[in-house]
């Protein structure tokens, strides 16, 4: 398969003023952030413009390597850019809408998103990368844009960022709910968002882990989280678990939930956004994928206290494989077994 570099326009210029648009889910916008951060490396005395979908930003403010961060969707970009002169020397598109590239042909000299059908335009002005033949991580497809513009990353590490405050405030939440000196605290993502329930882990499996994990950890407790859709499995862990368990699905937003999880010893999750915000944090933590979204294209990279488990075609992944991966973990936490 040809790299996107070999066929690459020279690199930026160290000042170059460079626009990124993505419209994309909460998982595959942080993806994006090992490539922003390369971009910023380039062009050090530069300007990065980040133009995201307006319920993702949230995940990418205060990034030290973003200088300016807005909002943008396919219908609003065809009313945009039209008076503005090419303020930008390169944009990067990720979506598949042919407003968003338009629009950024508008603003910027130069463009470069992935090809789909319908993809025209100036060869000169416009690159179409082809996607890539075989199944390759989902960070390294992302940074075949950049690589098209002649730029490499060092990391491959996700970026997220949670505030003093934000952290006074999960520290705040946890204090009126969990014991002092209540320990280990490990926080469960158990479900994906509804159109990807396949990708799911059964409550059953997961009240079965937690109540292992307490009888080895008696100080232990737990965090549910996610959104009110993981409420149903929450109560099947409380069941199991009463007094053990809190619950922060449904009540938390995005960036409150991201700062919990920054606090917890070990998280344990499904494939869904949190759970890759948990891999830019960093935490001890067990990614359960699918084997229809492989971990090994979707796993945090450079993160060596994350564990990746699939489940597979057939049969179900067992509750004893996530123990096994979750007791050298917590232990390292120093957690005190009974």
């Amino acid at each position: 398969m040809m790299r996107a570099e070999e066929n690459a326009w020279p690199p930026p210029s160290p000042d170059a003023a460079l626009l990124v648009v993505i419209v994309a889910r909460i998982g595959d916008t942080l993806l994006v952030t090992p490539m922003l951060r390369a971009l910023k490396e380039a062009c050090p005395r530069g300007h990065l413009t980040v133009l995201a979908h307006p319920k993702r930003l949230v995940v990418l403010e205060h990034l030290p390597f973003v200088d300016r961060l807005g909002s943008i969707e396919p219908r609003g970009a065809r009313l945009r850019g039209w008076l503005a002169r090419r303020r930008y020397d390169l944009a990067f598109v990720f979506g598949r809408d042919r407003p968003l590239v338009d629009y950024a042909l508008r603003v910027s000299a130069r463009a470069v998103a992935f090809a789909h059908p319908g993809m025209l335009g100036d060869p000169q002005r416009l690159r179409s990368v082809p996607p890539p033949e075989t199944s390759i991580h989902a960070v390294s497809e992302r940074l075949m844009l950049a690589e098209a513009a002649g730029v490499r990353a060092h990391s491959l590490r996700l970026a997220y960022v949670v505030t003093d405050t934000e952290k006074r405030d999960a520290r705040g939440w946890l204090a009126a709910r969990v014991p002092r000196g209540t320990r280990p605290l490990v926080g469960l993502q158990m479900v994906s968002y509804p159109t990807k329930a396949h990708r799911n882990w059964p409550a059953a499996s997961f009240a079965e882990l937690a109540t292992r994990i307490a009888a080895r950890y008696p100080g232990a407790s737990f965090v549910v989280l996610g959104d009110r859709d993981s409420l149903p499995a929450a109560a099947t862990l409380e069941q199991r678990l009463p007094g053990k368990v809190h619950i922060a699905a449904g009540e938390l937003g995005l960036r409150q939930s991201a700062a919990l999880i920054g606090e917890l010893d070990l998280y344990i999750g499904v494939d869904t956004g949190p759970t890759h915000i948990a891999g830019a944090l960093d935490i001890p933590m067990i990614g359960i994928y699918h084997h229809m979204y492989p971990g090994r294209n979707l796993a945090p990279l450079d993160r060596p206290r994350c564990r990746m488990l699939e489940q597979p075609a057939t049969g179900e992944l067992g509750v004893d494989a996530v123990m096994a991966e979750a007791i050298p973990l917590l232990a390292a936490g120093g957690g005190a077994a009974a």
